[in-house]
């Protein structure tokens, strides 16, 4: 059963094969004494694609299904849907995706594969993220998930080199940790996967443009190149995925502190440090610092760290932090951070300061949104300026769609890629 225009129509079952053409559609209808003519009978068109109803099937035939067929300028069932057709139309690319992290590059390549026109856009490298920089890879390749592990393997080893003595293992009084050394394999490592990811997008024939694009229309994007120059280019479909930035609180003295994206470049290794945040980042963290030998306190505004997980293993957590000599302070929040001589003086509201060489703030995120112009099409965001979608990831605006953390969904690297 289908609706053309203001016809109702019901389709006749045929045994037919992708590809065939039809030059004569019988159409009945429910009503044809009140009903006009056909629109598209004895029209010639080609089946494009076909769904059925009813599983039986022999080779590339299906039987009981109700098919596609172009006819003339009208393009008659479409997923349930009756649209004009776009062939006429041209665009510079089927689709257009600002942002070559984990669910922009993943989103180009498949479509890409599918036989789409796709281009992207993405800010020039760095390992430290700003409104104008950025890197194919994104947060999780770049500043995230895989350079953190790599801190984390390495902050592993003292404990069990440690613990080997017990073991008959004969080591030097000392041991020494190179921070540099492991920040150059960390560095090597980010840069070769972004290699990797430039590859993975030419090998697929998506076209990759190194700049800034921000949407000047539903289907229109413009890309700022690094010399200043701007160009516009059309697109059917434009895709948001620019990801999000660590928040920093507003306090006095906020700019002395770093996020986990100078967190994971540090020139050197800090010896004391403070944290606030008791979200998995502000963990993982505190646990990579006190296994380099880092004197690491901990504070967060709840009784346990990682809200929003099971409370029982939040607190066998928090045991095991202390277990490992991380200081925790429930409760607390911080208030000020001042610079002195010998580092950073640090403010809480409990009323105990702490001396620091770093203060990490890992208070959460937010998404990358504000250079976009979203309002210049009337893309809705909420108040945090996440993108507005659908359980499909589709804007307010049809050709519009975003995923990744820049909607602040749930701001994982696996749910970008879904």
């Amino acid at each position: 059963y289908i609706k053309i225009y203001n016809f109702e129509f019901i389709l006749c079952v045929y045994l037919l094969t992708k590809g065939d053409t039809v030059s004569s559609v019988d159409i009945s209808t429910d009503a044809e004494d009140s009903l006009p003519p056909s629109p598209c009978s004895s029209a010639e068109g080609k089946i494009i694609s076909l769904s059925h109803t009813d599983q039986q099937h022999s080779g590339d035939q299906q039987h009981c299904g109700v098919f596609v067929a172009e006819m003339g300028s009208r393009k008659m069932l479409i997923d349930g849907e009756v649209t004009n057709d776009e062939s006429s139309v041209h665009y510079d690319f089927d689709l257009f995706v600002i942002g070559a992290g984990s669910g922009g590059v993943r989103a180009s390549r498949l479509s890409a594969n599918y036989g789409a026109k796709v281009g992207i856009c993405e800010l020039p490298f760095h390992p430290i993220s700003s409104e104008v920089i950025g890197g194919v890879g994104g947060t999780c390749v770049i500043r995230g998930c895989v350079p953190k592990k790599i801190l984390v393997y390495g902050a592993t080893f003292g404990g069990e080199l440690e613990e080997a003595r017990n073991f008959g293992w004969e080591l030097d009084e000392k041991l020494d940790f190179n921070w540099k050394k492991l920040l150059h394999k960390k560095t090597a490592e980010i840069l070769r996967l972004n290699g990797i990811y430039k590859r993975l997008l030419s090998n697929a024939g998506v076209k990759l443009f190194e700049g800034e694009g921000k949407i000047v229309g539903p289907n229109e994007v413009q890309l700022t190149q690094l010399d200043g120059t701007k160009l516009t280019y059309s697109a059917k479909h434009i895709l948001i995925a620019t990801g999000g930035r660590a928040h920093r609180p507003d306090m006095i003295g906020q700019e002395l502190a770093i996020t986990s994206d100078e967190a994971l470049s540090l020139e050197e290794l800090p010896k004391r440090v403070v944290i606030a945040g008791g979200g998995y980042i502000a963990v993982e963290f505190a646990s990579i610092w006190r296994g380099m030998g880092a004197t690491v306190d901990l504070l967060y505004r709840k009784e346990l760290p990682l809200r929003g997980f099971d409370d029982e293993m939040r607190a066998v957590v928090a045991k095991h932090l202390e277990g490992r000599g991380i200081n925790l302070h429930p409760k607390t929040c911080l208030t000020q951070l001042v610079k002195t001589e010998s580092g950073i003086k640090a403010s809480a509201d409990s009323g105990v300061e702490f001396k620091a060489d770093v203060v990490l703030f890992a208070t959460g995120r937010t998404p990358n949104s504000k250079r976009l112009n979203l309002e210049s099409v009337g893309v809705e965001v909420d108040e945090t300026g996440a993108i507005k979608v659908d359980e499909f990831s589709r804007t307010n605006i049809p050709s519009i769609w975003a995923v990744g953390d820049v909607t602040n969904r749930m701001n994982l690297t696996p749910v970008a890629l879904l």
